[in-house]
């Protein structure tokens, strides 16, 4: 059984004058502020955790104020905690982590801020979270570590799968917003009423929250599941290079498996769906962590032998802390503006050099800032881009491949996508590769309460009618008003 480990009271002693003078320690996690708060937590033992934290790199204020990201109490008695923080200055407080001390003996032990869990979490009684705090925007919300409403998230998201096979975008945006939102509650929906006031859930939502409440599961999600027609589309969609559209016609042909695809004279397999039939057992089995961060090393010693000053960053769901994703995604740039323009095609031929390299397309780069700010929504840049299966061996990851029991080959083909814009788009497209769902809501947050265009190229100011330079994503949540959300924390 876990036990959350004590933090001891420090001992009353005496100490030479000159040890009470505040050291100044490196600081290693500059994202994250602490407020220990005082009360029940007493002044002694509160500077003695403080020097704790800042021993280990962390940052503690001194005050409570909007710039804390992670206020810690000892306090057992939520209501008199909330009150008391909701009768102070702060303004920020429904976006700040208010936590037991659990949460702060848990980072003391690994050394880093731990992920908050609804265990970390400080409530009031068994009262849900006010629903007047949960905002309609991704990018004002935060991932709660585990999601305590998988049973309605799984459900609205076959819901939006089915609209997108149907090719009705509307609904399909509508369910997985609805499916966000309940991702970002601390808490379990057990009741209707506790859903009326929240953001995103429109009627449709609603009613099927209602069924699975009262029957346990969704009448309509299982007649889904059990159509044929959304089965074969969802085998289809599978391999790599097959999307909706192309599905829906070899459907309606009488195809209904891969050998009927396969065998039928009539339809001619791009490069890329040949490519996806081939390796389809590798890369439609989910790909680890540690396999990305072989991939990592590989693309990484590839990258430098061209430009030793590379840029290199993984983005995509591990870069939001999954620990599986379906391929990988690197963004890699250089830091002299240009250079970048040839990187990906001697990355690719370095590859096939080394014999590791299955599937390549490439894409070379339309980016041209004189048609900047683009007014409509488009799904992908115009940087340089390549699409790539790669050969990853077994000893090359640690701890070994995510492969079958009776797989004797000693390595599987991954998909791996890099992207390569100059180095002054760096912090937008970094942006945008780690998440499109948190990136797409955060278009909609700069364009309807900023007055701002948001995509992978720029900022715009609508206003002032100016671009705002970022070279880091703190810098664009700056631009817009937003207190910075952590990578790991945007699966909401």
């Amino acid at each position: 059984m876990f036990h959350t480990p004590i933090v001891p009271r420090a001992r009353k002693r005496s100490r030479p004058a000159e040890a009470s003078a505040p050291r100044r320690e490196r600081v290693k996690f500059e994202d994250v502020r602490l407020y220990l708060v005082e009360r029940k937590m007493g002044r002694s033992r509160r500077s003695f955790l403080t020097e704790l934290a800042r021993s280990k790199g962390f940052i503690v204020e001194d005050v409570l104020s909007d710039v804390v990201t992670h206020v810690v109490s000892e306090d057992s008695q939520a209501s008199s905690l909330w009150a008391w923080l909701k009768g102070g200055p702060v303004k920020n407080l429904p976006v700040m982590h208010v936590l037991d001390i659990s949460w702060f003996t848990d980072s003391m032990r690994e050394g880093k801020p731990v992920a908050v869990e609804t265990r970390h979490l400080i409530q009031v009684s068994t009262t849900p979270t006010p629903v007047s705090t949960v905002s309609q925007y991704a990018c004002q919300r935060r991932t709660t570590t585990k999601n305590n409403n998988k049973i309605f998230t799984d459900a609205f998201e076959v819901l939006a799968e089915s609209h997108e096979f149907n090719d009705m975008e509307g609904p399909c945006l509508a369910f997985r917003r609805a499916a966000s939102v309940l991702k970002s509650l601390p808490w379990t929906v057990q009741n209707l009423r506790v859903t009326e006031d929240l953001p995103c859930l429109g009627e449709h939502s609603m009613y099927v929250i209602e069924e699975i409440l009262q029957h346990g599961h969704s009448f309509e999600v299982e007649k889904i599941l059990s159509d044929e027609r959304y089965q074969i589309l969802k085998l289809f969609t599978s391999v790599f290079g097959v999307g909706p559209k192309t599905a829906e016609k070899w459907y309606r042909r009488g195809l209904r498996s891969f050998s009927d695809v396969l065998a039928e004279p009539g339809i001619r397999l791009n490069r890329m769906q040949q490519s996806g039939f081939l390796h389809y057992g590798d890369i439609s089995r989910a790909v680890s962590k540690a396999e990305a961060q072989a991939l990592g090393n590989i693309i990484d010693e590839a990258v430098r032998a061209i430009t030793p000053d590379a840029i290199l960053t993984l983005t995509g769901g591990f870069r939001r802390g999954k620990d599986f994703g379906h391929d990988v995604d690197f963004i890699v740039t250089t830091p002299q503006l240009g250079k970048e323009e040839r990187l990906l095609t001697s990355v690719i031929d370095r590859l096939k050099q080394q014999g590791i390299l299955l599937y390549c397309e490439y894409q070379a780069s339309t980016f041209d800032e004189s048609k900047l700010p683009c007014h409509r929504f488009e799904a992908m840049d115009h940087f340089a881009k390549c699409f790539l299966i790669l050969r990853l061996e077994d000893s090359q990851v640690e701890g070994g491949l995510q492969t079958a029991e009776e797989d004797r080959r000693g390595w599987r083909a991954v998909r791996v996508d890099l992207v390569s814009p100059p180095v002054d788009r760096y912090a937008f497209t970094l942006l945008g590769w780690s998440g499109s769902r948190f990136e797409r809501d955060l278009r909609r947050f700069a364009r309807m309460e900023r007055r701002m265009l948001l995509d992978n190229h720029a900022l715009y100011d609508k206003t002032k009618k100016e671009f705002l330079a970022a070279t880091t994503e703190k810098d664009i949540f700056a631009h817009l008003g937003l207190e910075y959300i952590e990578p790991w924390q945007r699966n909401a």
